[in-house]
């Protein structure tokens, strides 16, 4: 093996020796509360060889895995939120003081998985990436181990099974009409010019977008959202909403660029109907939710449904032309990681207190939290996609994205989506605001949590206010695009 091709891997290998480093460490320290420390400074060494690799462009064991602008964007993105979500996962996991070290263990490990499906270029290692995460994904879920967590794991576990098979088979049958199992050789390996005329590879193209659907949270695999959202640990909940969202829809963009490219008309329409259907499903079941989580839960949803016009408007890309799409999905990603991250460590900080994620005892937060009930709204404004918050900018530029593909119409089902999402929004700052608080207590943030919350939402004002910075990071990570 050589050693060029382990240094090209060294993020994701420095990530799993982190994993294990502090799975040992929780053996003999007696004071758990250094662990989330020792996590945060040891997450130095694999951001430190991700960055070490910026401007690179190699492959890695012989094609499977490449090291490109695009892999090492969604991995310094990944790196973000792991470390985040270790921040604000300091009082929620005091409840389980001695699996902690399992704990920061598992998100290590789910983000290795996720960090290598941003970088393959292969179907096989796709699916055991995509199986690493999952699984790590699915006891982090269960970690409660009450009722409802164990129920959310189960339900996570079973599903997740499905989609996986469902995906798996997908491929199979790519691989079988095709060949070969590198995305590159399926382009060259086509035997036909429209996936219509082929329908055991059309059939297998489905079947892996509806495996994608899964990690993605979009139609038609998005109904374990909500009680898995609900009954998870809230930083886990978090996780999942950003991080696994990133990670599918970075494979995905490089699966149907890579692979399927010239059958770009075929799947561009088929990921705008599954953006309109997503984003309907997610905003209109949002409506009607009480909790706050189930409420994010169906809202997250809603946005897989927004980047996926992204997904559709990659179609448009002609030969020497700007890839107005995967630049609108890495930009709306990285606003959509501030903002929802803001969003749910609000939520724990406020949850922590009053020992409730109903919407209706938020009552009154403005009067006894201000801070609080202000960067929760922020968060929410960006959301709906309200300048000054960093939503805006993203929503803007993927519609734009749809606009520039010839695709007014899904433009127009975002800004209608937008608009209904607004609803849901405003009901919860309303509640904040302007119903009474049926106490005078206050609710104070911690030191973890209030550092977790101050990160997050000063991404989302400060890309909001200047948001060329993250536009032309993503500018650059898909300069060389498919790659």
């Amino acid at each position: 093996m050589p050693l060029r091709d382990l240094y090209l891997l060294s993020p994701e290998i420095s990530i799993v020796g982190v994993a294990f480093i502090i799975i040992m460490l929780d053996l003999w320290i007696e004071r758990k509360g250094l662990l989330p420390i020792l996590t945060i400074v040891l997450l130095g060494l694999p951001l430190g060889f991700t960055i070490s690799l910026w401007g690179t462009e190699e492959q890695a064991f012989d094609g499977v895995l490449v090291v490109d602008t695009f892999s090492i964007f969604f991995k310094v993105l990944l790196i973000g939120v792991v470390t985040a979500v270790v921040i604000a996962s300091q009082e929620t996991a005091a409840r389980f003081r001695r699996f902690q070290g399992e704990y920061y263990g598992l998100l290590l490990m789910a983000t290795a998985g996720l960090m290598l499906m941003a970088a393959t270029r292969e179907l096989i290692t796709i699916y055991l990436s995509l199986e690493l995460s999952t699984l790590s994904a699915i006891a982090l879920v269960a970690f409660f181990k009450d009722t409802r967590s164990t129920e959310s794991g189960l339900k996570y576990l079973v599903l997740s099974g499905v989609s996986s098979a469902i995906m798996l088979y997908g491929m199979a049958m790519v691989l079988g009409v095709t060949g070969t199992s590198s995305l590159v050789e399926i382009a060259k390996a086509a035997p036909v010019s429209s996936l219509a005329d082929n329908p055991a590879l059309l059939l297998g193209v489905v079947f892996i977008v509806a495996g994608f659907g899964f990690k993605i949270a979009s139609f038609p695999f998005q109904m374990w959202v909500p009680d898995v959202y609900q009954g998870a640990p809230t930083p886990v909940t978090a996780y999942l909403s950003v991080a696994s969202k990133a990670a599918g829809f970075a494979v995905l963009l490089r699966v149907f660029y890579l692979a399927f490219g010239d059958f770009s008309s075929d799947w561009s329409m088929l990921f705008g109907v599954l953006a309109v259907i997503s984003m309907s499903l997610g905003n209109f079941a949002a409506i009607f939710q009480t909790d706050i989580k189930r409420l994010l839960a169906y809202s997250t949803i809603a946005h897989a449904g927004y980047i996926l016009i992204g997904l559709a408007a990659v179609a448009s890309r002609v030969p020497g032309g700007e890839a107005f799409g995967p630049q609108g999905v890495l930009f709306y990603l990285t606003a959509y990681a501030f903002t929802n991250l803001g969003a749910f460590f609000v939520v724990i900080a406020i949850a922590n207190k009053i020992g409730s994620e109903t919407i209706d005892d938020f009552a009154g937060m403005s009067k006894r939290s201000p801070l609080l009930a202000g960067l929760l709204a922020l968060c929410l404004v960006s959301l709906i996609g309200v300048p000054p918050a960093v939503g805006f900018w993203a929503k803007l530029y993927l519609f734009n994205a749809a606009v520039q593909a010839d695709m007014v119409w899904l433009a127009i089902a975002g800004a209608i989506n937008t608009a209904i999402s607004a609803f849901y929004y405003l009901r919860v700052i309303k509640v904040m605001y302007l119903s009474p608080a049926p106490t005078e207590e206050r609710v104070r943030l911690t030191p973890p949590i209030g550092l977790a919350v101050a990160m997050t939402t000063t991404g989302v004002l400060f890309f909001g206010i200047a948001p060329w910075f993250l536009l032309d990071f993503a500018i650059r990570a898909t300069s060389g695009f498919p790659g």
